[in-house]
């Protein structure tokens, strides 16, 4: 049985994680709401970090609810996912989603996100290929 625990080593936890993230991006990920750019990592397991500001959904209440179901999503996923650090963000509206879209959604963006990076070629230095993620408009 594979562990599917959520420890402290599955978390982007110092703004300078999350700031690589945003400058070296080689993969861009889009849900309904969501989006989520990820970066190569050496550790052997992925990483996540989130980012649902206060502009993009109002209320605490959703702000929590969404980082409870991203965190679960990645935590029962975690097996399947590439050895990258993932940045999930919100987007307006995505705070009208129920539980069960946004799970779907989560699904459906870790398969793509899993899809592309099986797809670049071991070996080549990810962090070198040019993304539009690095100018984000927020």
């Amino acid at each position: 049985m594979s562990r599917q625990g959520y420890p402290r080593q599955l978390r982007l936890l110092t703004a300078g994680d999350y700031r690589h993230v945003f400058e070296t991006a080689a993969f861009k990920v889009h849900g309904k709401g969501l989006m989520a750019l990820a970066s190569p990592n050496e550790l052997g397991h992925p990483r996540l970090g989130l980012i649902f500001s206060k502009k993009n959904v109002r209320r605490a209440v959703d702000r929590n609810r969404l980082k409870r179901i991203v965190r679960e999503s990645i935590r029962l996923q975690q097996h399947r996912l590439p050895s990258v650090d993932i940045v999930v963000l919100a987007r307006r509206g995505v705070h009208e989603l129920d539980n069960a879209t946004v799970h779907r959604q989560l699904h459906g963006m870790w398969r793509r996100l899993e899809k592309e990076a099986r797809k670049s070629p071991p070996g080549t230095d990810l962090s070198s290929q040019e993304t539009s993620g690095a100018g984000l408009k927020r």
